[in-house]
């Protein structure tokens, strides 16, 4: 009974992370006012998917290379994930936040209340 117990919540803890797998990678981010834009390093972390800004492209301040910028992102089946949130480096806020997967596109939105915005990423690898 043991180990059935035990392989069951290997079997789970498997599919967690299976679901979490399409949006791994790096993604491009859309180009800001100024035409600079991130590199966005998406890894599972646990059972989730978390983010972290691996490089800054045309811009002089890369002060937030290396920073997270997703957290605690859940897959919800079919390319959607929510429950996590998303840091905002031009503005300094963090918000609630979705993504939703479409081949090597991925929609990213963050909201405040009713005010969303959002950006759809390229997947670089």
């Amino acid at each position: 009974m043991k180990h059935l117990i035990a392989a069951a919540c290997m079997a789970a803890a498997s599919a967690g992370m299976a679901l979490a797998e399409p949006a791994t990678g790096t993604w491009k981010t859309e180009p800001g006012d100024s035409g600079a834009y991130l590199h966005v390093k998406l890894a599972p972390c646990g059972a989730n998917v978390c983010g972290t800004i691996v490089k800054v492209v045309n811009s002089d301040d890369t002060s937030s290379q290396g920073k997270p910028i997703i957290w605690d992102m859940q897959a919800k089946g079919n390319g959607s994930y929510s429950g996590g949130k998303i840091w905002a480096p031009d503005t300094d806020k963090t918000y609630r936040s979705k993504m939703s997967l479409n081949g090597n596109a991925l929609k990213v939105s963050g909201c405040v209340g009713p005010i969303c915005r959002g950006q759809t990423w390229t997947r670089i690898n």
